[in-house]
């Protein structure tokens, strides 16, 4: 066993996943990749935002190819072992498994990283093929060329986060094109090679002038739906989860509704509904609901292009904030390609880092976990301007709405019209439930807001959970030209309440007051009226 070559990473790291109490089988990759090994000289590319489970795939690939050590004890309880061609393949290659993600971050220029890379693999082959005859001075394509010819014997690579060195600083734009053209001649027209599989964030396309690396075969969330299952956990993954979660935690303290409300909402090209893997096993492990997400590095990238109001982009940011869709025409750009000049630009690059997901030609924020992320940039950037007061207005909404104070609730509504710079042209529901969601921000710091949720006899236009035992619920209801006194009876008579009940049934006694909160627009006059009940539980 080498350091790349039939490398024992590969096991560990699956093995330490497989007895997680959160795993989930997805061994049934390996029946599709199977047929390729067979056939030879095939190259996929899987692109995914991170801690969608890249990784841990590109790890269970490894360690069920790989000769390099006997894996049968993990793979013999998982379904791949059904599979009629699984002895036939089961440690039976040669895997060069390479995570370009660990010598790009003890390396502080590409030389060096590029160097690390080739000289370990060198010395895994020298060492692992003493018969074969190298030239001193030979390249590592060549070597592999050498091998191939006395032994006859494919090899499958395995690249891990392939796209790392494009975030590092040092890297220019010439390392980029020199690192691009390493992958092409370590791949491409060679016999050796039976299988390269190649994950990573970035999509290659936009990163390959002209044909340089075009023999891989790239499957992206949004574009193609081929081995979307594999990445990501579906309901009924997440079901299973949650009852495996019931039976290991004494006093347990995520719903099953949490998780769907924090981490769910991503949406592939062939219409598959995911929630992020990585999130969802970290919050049943921790019996705790938070935001996992690590917004350093392409989110702090972004956010300069939201902040600086590129192509007029931050009127959309508001309006996904509020819960919208907006639509866009998303391609595969991401920050590190270029200078993101337009809105599709900036919302493509938000799509491939997971930020915000596609869907019928339209992104949003795909969850709460996110959203909070946006609300805090939105909250902080004084540079948004209108947008910035307007949210940072919400502590006072909130406030004045859990105190009855609707005078200083009809005077927040009526700066969100009257300003200068309006966000909408504010003549319909839609547009008013999109300011009324602003200017509740900071409630989503102790509440879960659901918008147009079924209850009772219809659809309620909010509905606030409260995050703290004891807290008052809140149920919304809008009005255009018609009475608060009106959203309020239309709340009692299709009883949106029982929903609220119903979904905190789960924690009995949770809930303090529930609050009543009519809110009517008059287009004509141009004047807000709130009224707020209250329902003693």
């Amino acid at each position: 066993m080498g350091y790349y070559l039939n490398s024992n990473k590969m096991f560990s790291l699956y093995k330490s996943e497989v007895d997680s109490p959160y795993f989930v089988d997805k061994t049934m990759l390996l029946t599709e990749l199977i047929p390729l090994v067979e056939s030879g000289n095939k190259h996929i590319c899987i692109t995914r935002p991170r801690r969608f489970g890249k990784s841990v795939m590109a790890a269970m690939i490894g360690a069920f190819f790989s000769r390099g050590g006997e894996s049968s004890c993990i793979f013999d309880s998982l379904k791949i072992s059904l599979n009629e061609k699984y002895r036939d393949h089961l440690n039976h290659h040669d895997v060069i498994y390479i995570d370009f993600s660990e010598a790009a971050n003890i390396s502080d220029n590409y030389q060096d990283f590029i160097d690390f890379v080739t000289e370990i693999l060198r010395e895994d082959l020298h060492e692992a093929y003493p018969d074969v005859s190298f030239w001193k001075h030979g390249a590592v394509v060549q070597d592999l060329r050498r091998i191939y010819e006395k032994k006859k014997t494919p090899f499958i690579f395995v690249f891990d986060e392939w796209d790392c060195i494009f975030h590092k600083k040092y890297t220019t734009s010439k390392n980029k094109e020199s690192f691009i053209n390493f992958l092409a001649a370590l791949t491409k027209g060679t016999g050796y090679v039976s299988l390269s599989y190649m994950t990573g964030v970035l999509p290659i396309a936009k990163y390959s002038s002209g044909s340089t690396i075009n023999h891989f075969v790239e499957y992206t969330m949004a574009g193609q739906p081929k081995y979307s299952e594999y990445f990501g956990f579906s309901d009924a993954e997440v079901d299973m989860l949650y009852a495996r979660y019931l039976k290991n935690e004494k006093k347990p303290a995520v719903g099953r509704e949490d998780l769907k409300f924090w981490y769910d909402g991503y949406y592939t090209a062939g219409g598959i509904r995911l929630y992020n893997p990585r999130s969802v096993v970290l919050a049943l492990s921790n019996n705790c609901l938070a935001s996992y997400w690590t917004t350093t590095g392409p989110y702090s990238e972004i956010s300069t292009y939201i902040v600086g109001d590129i192509d007029g982009v931050k009127k959309d940011i508001a309006l996904m904030a509020a819960g919208e869709s907006v639509k866009s025409n998303v391609e595969e750009f991401a920050a590190t390609a270029m200078q993101l000049s337009t809105r599709d630009e900036i919302f493509s690059a938000m799509v491939v880092y997971g930020f915000l997901n596609y869907e019928d030609g339209k992104v949003r924020i795909p969850n709460k976990e996110l959203m909070d992320e946006f609300a805090k940039t939105i909250r902080k950037e004084k540079k948004l301007g209108y947008i910035y007061n307007l949210a940072n207005a919400s502590e006072r909404m909130i406030q004045a709405t859990l105190t009855g104070d609707t005078v200083t609730m009809e005077k927040i509504l009526e700066y969100a019209h009257n300003t200068e710079t309006p966000l909408l042209d504010y003549n319909n529901e839609t547009e008013l439930t999109a300011i009324v969601n602003l200017v509740y921000l900071a409630a989503r710091d102790s509440y879960y807001v659901e918008r147009e949720e079924k209850a009772g006899k219809g659809y309620v236009d909010f509905i606030f959970y409260p995050e703290r035992r004891g807290d008052d619920g809140i149920i919304l209801e809008l009005k255009v030209d018609d009475t608060p006194e009106e959203a309020i009876r239309q709340i009692k008579d299709r009883n949106y309440v029982l929903r609220f009940r119903g979904k905190m049934g789960e924690r009995k006694g949770h809930i303090g007051r529930i609050l009543l909160v009519g809110i009517g627009y008059d287009k004509k006059n141009k004047d807000h009226h709130c009224k707020i009940e209250i329902l003693e539980q």
